[in-house]
């Protein structure tokens, strides 16, 4: 596998930057923690005015949303600590809502070294890696009112000329 040069950045600085990216910030969904080493994650989604729906618990699109980047930013960045450019996004996302979410929630997002050896593995063999990865996002009391399944999409960068990783 190709070792290019990467845009490598802090769990501080991916943390400082996708709380005020403006579809995150005016939903009231804030990165809580990122772990040194990329592996986990931790979302919470303050609930507010801004995030209710008409029957007053939040509103699916603002926990989809919650949802979507962080797992994609997580392996962009695992794979450019290791020196290796990828591009990174979400491919697919689906939301199954089991009860109302009338207190804030809480999303954990969690990769293991397996996968990650798995995604190097294929990435090696065929250029990308797939990933399903379901989310739960919990309400104050650890009951889940979503569950969302994301599926990742990283690739080597396509005519790559060693430039900086993306995601």
């Amino acid at each position: 596998m190709p070792l290019l040069r990467s845009r490598t950045l802090s769990p501080r600085a991916i943390k400082w930057i996708l709380n005020v990216f403006p579809p995150l910030f005016f939903q009231r969904i804030r990165v809580r923690e990122i772990s040194d080493d990329f592996m986990s994650c931790r979302v919470v989604i303050k609930r507010s005015l801004l995030t209710r729906n008409l029957h007053g618990t939040t509103f699916g699109g603002t926990i989809f949303s919650a949802a979507d980047s962080p797992l994609p930013i997580m392996l962009w960045q695992i794979f450019a600590h290791r020196g290796i450019q990828v591009e990174s996004w979400l491919q697919a996302g689906e939301i199954h809502y089991d009860h109302p979410a009338a207190t804030d929630l809480l999303l954990d997002f969690t990769l293991t070294e397996e996968e990650i050896a798995e995604a190097a593995a294929e990435l090696e063999e065929r250029g990308r890696f797939r990933r399903r990865h379901e989310i739960l996002a919990r309400d104050r009391n650890g009951q889940v009112c979503a569950r969302v399944t994301m599926e990742s999409y990283i690739r080597l960068p396509r005519g790559s000329d060693g430039g900086l990783s993306a995601f």
